[in-house]
């Protein structure tokens, strides 16, 4: 895919990334998203996934590359440029082995988090190995160093259900100075942010793609009747040859989240 050209409207939202007042037709999908923090623990989130019209986000072997078109990439690019960290789980690095960077639009690149409570990825991947700076999530307890190839080590303290919580992260992120958070993936770690009630946003783009099985896009607790369910606005934009659900959730809980 060809580097996006740093056009007026690009450039006035990286200068809203530092503070300038949002302008331009890209206003209304990022201005949101660049908003001063309303949450107690300080930060500002975007989820987002890419899934097909059946809402699947990979095969059942956990292929994925590419379900979104050019036009994904590039929005996911642009996320990245105007987030201070991205934040993905060990499932993903497993499978794509990301370098989560800004290599497709002009802006600079987030902090990476990686989100491994047993610490059980090894240090040979490349988000470990090069690229910007890195930090790998993980239970207080896990064994090892202070750091983990060249990414630095985040010890956090487990929830009482396993695993790292979402609003711990976030508070430990916000400490560092990193306010503006982008959960990009994959769909267990947006589902576990989306649970806790730790979204203000929620970017999704549909493909048009079938399968017809694979691995849902979400996961979440059950709810007894559909008036359960968590219902919202969504305003739709075109990025071909898909459609992306801007999707304000404000920190809202599905109905079965505890």
């Amino acid at each position: 895919m060809d580097r996006d050209p740093c056009d007026t409207d690009w450039r006035a939202m990286l200068a809203a990334r530092d503070g300038a007042a949002p302008a331009g037709r890209l206003a209304a999908l990022f201005a949101p998203i660049l908003a001063p923090p309303a949450a107690p623990d300080g930060c500002r989130v975007v989820g987002r996934l890419a899934q097909t019209l059946d809402g699947r986000i990979a095969t059942a072997s956990g292929s994925s590359r590419w379900i979104g078109g050019p036009g994904d990439i590039l929005h996911t690019h642009r996320l990245r440029a105007l987030c201070h960290a991205v934040v993905i789980g060990a499932g993903t690095v497993r499978h794509d082995d990301p370098r989560l960077t800004t290599r497709e639009v002009e802006g600079p690149d987030p902090v990476r988090v990686v989100i491994d409570t047993e610490r059980r990825l090894p240090a040979d991947y490349g988000i470990f190995r090069e690229g910007p700076p890195t930090l790998l999530a993980c239970a207080a307890d896990a064994g090892g160093g202070e750091t983990h190839g060249r990414a630095t080590v985040l010890r956090l303290p487990r929830a009482p259900g396993g695993g790292i919580a979402p609003a711990t992260l976030l508070r430990a992120l916000a400490a560092r100075g990193l306010s503006r958070i982008f959960v990009e993936g994959g769909g267990m770690t947006v589902s576990r942010f989306l649970a806790a009630g730790c979204l203000d946003r929620l970017h999704v783009t549909v493909a048009p793609v079938l399968l017809g099985s694979g691995i849902p896009a979400f996961t979440l607790p059950e709810v007894p009747r559909i008036a359960d369910g968590l219902r919202f606005t969504w305003t739709v934009h075109e990025i071909p040859p898909d459609i992306l659900l801007d999707i304000p959730l404000d920190r809202a809980r599905p109905g079965g989240a505890a």
